[in-house]
């Protein structure tokens, strides 16, 4: 900031011990060494678990601005699970993000996230706790054999976007006037209101000349 009129000149010493203030990254090689060893790591505890974690149900991004794209969650609703005929502490076990925070506001997500589980399940293959004992829901034999650990992310969502084939315009879509018409819109919106209570006042005046 430059001085203002008649003040004193500043002097600020800023060269005075500038090795201690500067922040270094020399550790940056070593850490992505270790960061790669721990992920590997990791893959090997879980295994034959997915590396990327549980599934994600399919949410749409909050505003208006947003709200056309779709991405991962945090968890599946309860509604949801109990409509794919999941219960959710088992949904947990098995590989299912649940989030009991989160509402269903829509029936398409509902249906949409309803469908993702019934789709995993399908596809799941579920190692029994004891080999010797398996359980109703465990694969059997030549499934487990087939069973390869997922590297990426269960599932992927992905964005699709329809493109509309070029047309002709119409005359109707040439004469329409989107400014004037939003203007009008937002004017009816707002003397809603007094309209109808203008409306109501002549509708008694009426009844009261016809007495």
């Amino acid at each position: 900031m430059a001085p203002n009129r008649n003040g004193m000149i500043l002097n600020p010493h800023f060269h005075k011990d500038w090795q201690k203030r500067v922040r270094t990254w020399f550790n940056q090689p070593a850490r992505k060494l270790r960061r790669r060893k721990a992920r590997q790591a990791k893959a090997r505890r879980i295994a034959p678990r997915p590396v990327a974690g549980p599934l994600r149900p399919q949410v749409r991004c909050p505003t208006i601005r947003y709200h056309t794209k779709v991405r991962a969650g945090r968890g599946f609703t309860l509604e949801e699970l109990k409509a794919a005929g999941i219960h959710k502490k088992t949904a947990r076990t098995i590989g299912i993000a649940v989030d009991p925070r989160r509402r269903n506001k829509s029936t398409e997500s509902l249906q949409a996230n309803v469908q993702r589980l019934k789709e995993y399940r399908s596809k799941l293959i579920l190692f029994p706790r004891k080999a010797t004992a398996p359980k109703k829901g465990d694969s059997n034999a030549e499934e487990l054999k087939m069973a390869t650990q997922l590297s990426g992310t269960v599932m992927p969502i992905k964005n699709v976007h329809k493109r509309e084939k070029a047309r002709v315009i119409s005359e109707d879509e040439k004469n329409f006037k989107a400014f004037a018409s939003l203007r009008m819109a937002r004017a009816n919106a707002r003397l809603f209101g007094i309209r109808a209570k203008r409306a109501k006042e002549a509708a008694e005046q009426e009844m009261d000349k016809k007495k």
